[in-house]
């Protein structure tokens, strides 16, 4: 009997000593599409918050303590994104690495607020994420307002003159952008020919494809996702219509050319400048090159955001949400794969640069402006 209780006591003490490591980890939750038609985000998300947190914890961790990440798919779904949400908060994870789509972000964006989580997002550009004026929902990417900026005056002065139609997939991410756009083009005196909403998920996108040809479309800029520009490319391609297209930042992955195909040669995209470029990212490169994972995309955004949370947690010296996300945006620069970012009062990053990159022969690469 003696000896079942102190096997006992020996197994409560083991409990209680694995329940301290566990309460010592800072765990970060990356919440994204890892399934569904953008999953290549996803798993860009993933593999950055991953390497970063193993670059951190192998450094020492933030004061000792290492980081843990978990993985929640969103499916790039609005009600999964309250789900998960909703589950992130019931298992007490206080930061988000997430979420990548803007119509994700902002509905959890207030499960978040309202539980003292901080939720840093490596992609949402939507300004109503950081507009509601949520304490602790930030995010390590430009904002639609800014990204329209600095391409509409470019598209206003290149074709001049020519006929340009807009297109949307009707997301908040898609419609935002393309609205953005118009109204900088509009103010530059420049009105489209066309704006209108495409249904996402479609196969088959031949009535606008024609519609655009009929209009004698010369220039068309698409807020959406690479899956759906991809297919319009191609759809016009084999209508022997040469799309001259431009996008937004989320064609920056390889499989937009998978589904493009040839078609995709010369299609322009603003996206921030590449951190790949940077010579704070020289570490993270070699960790990916180990790993033989090209960090394309949002990679090293998502990367940036573990590093960001991790030195908000030892400026403030606590891992209090509010008090990390007061850290941050208190002027002082944090050190990132990106360089030295700053965040303004409402959490968005201070001055976003931009490039206008094109796509050929399966690669992009920026262009001169």
């Amino acid at each position: 009997m003696r000896t079942l209780v102190l096997l006992s006591l020996a197994g409560c003490a083991l409990s209680a000593l694995t329940a301290t490591a566990r309460a010592q980890d800072i765990t970060i939750a990356v919440a994204g599409p890892m399934t569904g038609p953008v999953a290549s985000i996803g798993e860009q998300m993933k593999r950055g918050a991953e390497t970063a947190a193993a670059a951190i914890n192998d450094a020492g961790g933030v004061n000792g303590r290492k980081i843990k990440i978990v993985v929640e798919d969103d499916a790039c779904d609005p009600k999964q994104a309250v789900a998960i949400a909703n589950l992130i908060v019931g298992q007490q994870i206080k930061f988000v690495d997430g979420h990548a789509c803007s119509g994700s972000s902002i509905p959890a964006s207030d499960i978040y607020a309202d539980n003292n989580v901080l939720m840093m997002s490596p992609a949402s550009s939507n300004p109503a994420l950081t507009e509601k004026g949520h304490p602790t929902i930030m995010r390590l990417y430009g904002r639609d307002d800014a990204q329209g900026a600095f391409i509409a005056p470019w598209i206003a002065t290149e074709y001049k003159g020519k006929k340009i139609a807009i297109l949307h997939d009707k997301s908040a991410y898609g419609k935002g952008l393309a609205s953005v756009v118009k109204d900088k083009l509009n103010a530059a005196g420049v009105t489209e020919i066309l704006f209108e909403g495409i249904n996402p998920g479609e196969k088959d996108y031949t009535a606008i494809i024609t519609k655009l040809k009929g209009a004698g479309a010369e220039f068309v800029y698409f807020g959406g996702y690479h899956t759906e520009a991809g297919l319009l490319l191609r759809q016009a391609a084999d209508q022997g219509y040469k799309l001259n297209l431009m996008t937004g930042d989320s064609i920056a992955t390889s499989e937009f050319w998978q589904i493009s195909g040839p078609a995709g040669e010369g299609t322009l995209f603003t996206f921030p400048t590449d951190p790949r470029r940077s010579p704070s990212a020289e570490h993270a490169l070699e960790q990916f090159k180990a790993q033989g994972f090209d960090p394309e995309g949002f990679t090293l955004f998502s990367y940036g955001v573990i590093q960001a949370i991790a030195d908000g947690i030892r400026k403030a010296g606590s891992d209090d949400p509010k008090a990390v996300a007061r850290a941050l945006e208190s002027g002082e620069a944090v050190e990132t794969v990106m360089g030295p970012v700053k965040f303004d009062g409402k959490g968005d990053i201070k001055d976003p640069r931009y490039d206008i990159n094109m796509w050929t022969a399966g690669k992009y690469a920026p262009i001169a402006k």
